[in-house]
């Protein structure tokens, strides 16, 4: 039987990232999912709900989802799955682009298993698949629980946005493509945790989001 997802929204980096850690409630064993800093709060958010982490994992490669991610496997003892191979050059550069930033001290990443269109990602009894959404970053990947009818979308889509595609490998028509293509055809109810801002339902930004119109 299916696992009932839980989740809790831990907000990180200066960029008030929102890294979450989710779980299945009936075992208590979970994921986190973009550690990009604020190690010590992540890991309070953890001994406070007491899950049991069995993963790591990464929507894709960006500074303040990502930069965390190496020092908290080493912590934890656990892997890290995703993003997309695509990503690759943005883990590789994760010092420099924390230098860049202010952030401080980061570490480059590679993740022990890259994801791609159509795997599966399970954290104890609950599963989610794969969509590669290119746009915002080359290797950005949403996890999708059909059976809970919930998403984790990193920077795709957000509630009345879309992510910034400014940035190295940034595609906005790609990005679009993919939300319209891959995205809001999983259906209306589901309902999704962006990478910044609050949660909504697809059903919400299919009918009002300003980028998503036409």
């Amino acid at each position: 039987m299916p696992g009932t997802p839980r989740a809790g929204i831990i907000p990180v980096t200066p960029f008030q990232q929102n890294c979450t850690l989710i779980w299945d409630d009936a075992t208590k064993v979970g994921a986190v999912v973009d550690p990009g800093g604020d190690l010590d709060r992540i890991e309070a958010a953890i001994r406070e709900q007491g899950v049991r982490v069995e993963k790591i994992l990464l929507t894709h490669g960006h500074v303040d989802h990502a930069a965390g991610a190496d020092e908290l496997r080493e912590r934890l003892g656990v892997p890290i799955e995703g993003p997309h191979l695509a990503d690759k050059f943005l883990l590789d550069s994760l010092p420099a682009t924390a230098a860049n930033y202010g952030l401080g001290e980061a570490r480059s990443v590679t993740p022990d298993r890259w994801l791609d269109d159509g795997d599966a990602v399970t954290v104890g009894d609950l599963g989610f698949d794969i969509l590669h959404c290119p746009g915002h970053s080359p290797g950005s990947v949403v996890f999708v629980s059909r059976d809970a009818r919930f998403a984790l979308v990193g920077d795709v889509v957000f509630k009345g946005s879309v992510g910034r595609t400014d940035l190295p490998g940034g595609n906005h028509d790609q990005l679009i493509r993919a939300i319209k293509e891959k995205v809001l055809p999983l259906g209306d109810d589901i309902s999704f945790i962006p990478g910044h801002g609050p949660t909504g339902t697809l059903g919400e930004e299919r009918v009002s989001n300003p980028f998503l119109q036409g």
